[in-house]
């Protein structure tokens, strides 16, 4: 497709699931830029010693970025949370525009290694809650002029690599991606766009500095902002010309125009590390 540039999302109103810090803020504050209007769901409401932001103060950088916020306290475990936020975002804002779906849990072990519990929540968290999302927000988004969902999930690759280390985390995020090429397929009628965005290196974010190797892994990382970036450009296209689609940020942000990277970089004069999935 020809990809439109220098969209906008002024007066769109975007559902954002894990929108109270990394990646999930970034795309709220990127489409804020425009003048959009933001629900930020999720859990966060008092301050964590290891994760920053809370729901209120992501909704304040959101006001000072130039957008409008509604922040909204969601576990994406539970359907009534989802349920109740949708209703509320639909009687505050008028209507949904734009899910997206980024909130994500993470475990990285063998099979041997995975408690249960942990696997319970990783399939909650990630494959579950995309699904009630979606089935909560699409009857709103079908009679949105332009609406997308985006998804935060890898492209399908049906590579034992990357099921033998981490089959419970795998599982969870191929369901997420699933859903998006089931949902892309059974809404195309109705022109809602459903896609997967996924980054080509690893992001700074608190579950990379806590989890996945460090101050280490972070200065090898980039910045959310190149996954905002990239979101923004496609829930700026044309929904009924781009579905089903699984995108890798770099890749979009060329299709854009874009071919200096090096301001993403937590660190340039480092080797960037791939992301899982790439």
């Amino acid at each position: 497709m020809a990809w439109i540039r220098n969209g906008s999302l002024k007066g769109k109103v975007l559902f954002i699931t894990g929108a109270s810090r990394g990646i999930g803020q970034a795309i709220a504050l990127r489409a804020a830029r425009d003048g959009a209007r933001i629900v930020i769901a999720a859990k966060t409401t008092e301050p964590h010693p290891k994760l920053p932001g809370t729901i209120y103060t992501a909704a304040e950088a959101v006001r000072a970025a130039g957008g409008e916020a509604l922040p909204l306290a969601v576990d994406v475990r539970f359907e009534d949370q989802i349920q109740h936020a949708v209703a509320q975002a639909v009687e505050h804002f008028g209507g949904i525009d734009i899910l997206v779906c980024n909130a994500s849990a993470i475990y990285l072990a063998g099979t041997l290694e995975t408690p249960m519990k942990r696997f319970d929540l990783m399939h909650q968290v990630n494959v579950r809650a995309t699904f009630a999302c979606a089935q909560a927000c699409l009857p709103h988004l079908m009679k949105a002029a332009n609406p997308h969902i985006l998804v935060l999930s890898p492209p399908l690759k049906l590579d034992p690599h990357w099921l033998a280390p981490h089959l419970a985390y795998t599982l969870s995020k191929y369901g997420m991606s699933l859903c998006v090429l089931g949902l892309a397929e059974e809404f195309r009628k109705d022109s809602v766009a459903v896609n997967a965005l996924w980054p080509r290196t690893t992001i700074a974010t608190a579950a990379v500095q806590n989890l996945l190797g460090g101050e280490a892994m972070v200065r090898r990382s980039r910045k959310p902002e190149i996954v905002a970036d990239a979101a923004h450009a496609v829930l700026t296209q044309p929904s009924r010309q781009c579905t089903g689609q699984f995108f890798i940020d770099e890749e979009v942000l060329r299709q854009i125009g874009v071919t200096d990277f090096t301001h993403y970089a937590v660190d340039p004069s480092v080797e960037l590390a791939s992301d899982l999935f790439v």
